[in-house]
């Protein structure tokens, strides 16, 4: 049975802690790949919301959905970066896609919350002060969203 193509649409979603410490995951498919939450809508119209919550829990098992404790910690920064697919990622897309749109959001979640990584997207977990975060993420724009992130918690 063939995969669907990916949407070129999707989210970044830095957790991070009141005290600015922020959440790292390591790749399954890239160990040198250190990044925060990621990934694409599944539908055309899922609202960007609706994906940033599904990707966290699905990445870390951090509930922030609606009517959960964790809700009103994610925050829609209103941002979006367009960017080119990376070339080892580009046959998840339709021939001829070749940028992507990820909207950035921020979770902040307490000091300690617990953290379950799904096996088959990610391997390992660190948390880091945010200039550290920026330094080891692989990802341009992940790194700068982490930069941001004083100027969207003050």
């Amino acid at each position: 049975m063939t995969r669907p193509f990916k949407i070129p649409e999707s989210v970044l979603v830095v957790i991070h802690t009141p005290a600015l410490e922020v959440l790292l995951i390591q790749r399954a498919d890239a160990a040198a790949f250190w990044q925060s939450v990621t990934g694409s809508k599944d539908r055309a119209g899922e609202a960007w919301r609706e994906t940033a919550v599904r990707e966290v829990a699905e990445e870390t098992g951090i509930d922030c959905a609606e009517g959960s404790r964790l809700a009103a910690g994610l925050r829609d920064w209103g941002l979006e970066n367009v960017y080119d697919i990376y070339p080892r990622w580009q046959s998840r897309y339709a021939p001829g896609v070749s940028r992507n749109t990820e909207r950035v959001f921020g979770l902040c979640v307490p000091a300690g919350t617990p953290v379950a990584l799904n096996p088959r997207e990610h391997t390992a977990q660190r948390w880091l002060p945010w200039r550290e975060a920026a330094d080891a993420c692989f990802s341009p724009s992940n790194a700068e969203a982490i930069l941001m992130l004083p100027q969207f918690t003050a």
